[in-house]
């Protein structure tokens, strides 16, 4: 029951951030010097994954190309005496064993997990959606996902109390306490009104999944026009009385699909940063 891969779905359009997004990934967007995707690779690494399947589309070559070799930059920064920039850049490539699959279109969330299944087989597999980095200074937030896993055997996702006027973004969940920050889930709301809501417990893209998942997001039936969610396949498990477990998680989360979400992260990683937290705590000090 060991997680040994991670699927990172970036087949998106990224619409909410053009024009920047017209011509690269918005995975590839920096927060302060590292793409957001990369900060989603080294989660996983440090989680004690070494397996990475990145579900593509079209544009998205740019993520293929930062995991690869780069030779040539190396040579170059060795050249210019930047050593430790080479060691860097030479890192990224080693970071993990990637594997680039092809989504045909922007067909949901569902559909691009679907796509990978022929590499995961019947084994139990982490998901990394590419909006939601967390910083956390114990575990990783996916770490903390597998160590529920291990415990209850059956699928897990990050779960996030959100303000009750933001539910209608997420997929808000009720349910049964029984461990600290732990939930077996008995119901899900997908983007509800803060009336229909029966909680403030949403989900956030982090997830521990398990094969009847992926058995039932196969039987789903998309409507024309309307994409395939992975939600979809959580309700027709919760309809089954089959369990699934939600995990609180312990750190500050960014969301990184929304532009002030975004900006936050630029500013709380950039006030961590050793080389550029001292003049961005004085610039904040002057625009306050």
């Amino acid at each position: 029951m060991q997680i040994r891969k991670v699927i990172i779905p970036v087949g998106g359009l990224g619409t909410r951030f053009l024009p920047a997004t017209k011509a690269q990934p918005k995975e590839m967007l920096t927060i302060v010097d590292k793409p957001v995707i990369q900060y989603l690779v080294e989660e996983a690494v440090d989680s004690g994954i070494k397996e990475v399947i990145f579900v593509t589309g079209k544009g998205k070559r740019a993520i293929e190309d930062h995991f690869d070799h780069a030779g040539e930059l190396e040579a170059h920064l060795e050249k210019q005496g930047k050593k430790e920039m080479a060691k860097k850049v030479r890192a990224i490539s080693s970071l993990a064993y990637c594997a680039f699959v092809r989504q045909k279109g922007p067909l949901g969330d569902g559909d691009a997990l679907l796509q990978a299944r022929h590499l995961i087989g019947n084994e139990p597999v982490a998901v990394l959606y590419g909006d939601d980095v967390v910083y956390s200074k114990g575990q990783p937030a996916l770490r903390q996902l597998i160590n529920v896993f291990l415990k209850y055997k059956r699928p897990v996702f990050a779960l996030e109390r959100v303000p009750k006027s933001v539910v209608h973004r997420y997929g808000v969940i009720s349910g049964k306490k029984v461990a600290p920050r732990t939930w077996l889930v008995d119901k899900l709301v997908e983007k509800p009104t803060p009336k229909e809501a029966p909680s403030n417990i949403a989900i956030i893209g982090k997830y521990i999944l398990t094969a009847d998942i992926f058995d039932e997001l196969a039987k789903v039936k998309a409507k024309k026009g309307r994409e395939l969610h992975l939600t979809d396949a959580f309700e027709r498990v919760l309809a089954k009385k089959m369990p699934i477990y939600g995990y609180e998680i312990e750190g500050t989360r960014y969301d990184c699909g929304d532009k002030l979400g975004f900006l936050r992260a630029i500013v709380d990683f950039g006030l961590r940063h050793e080389e550029v937290k001292k003049g961005l705590k004085a610039h904040l000090k002057k625009v306050r």
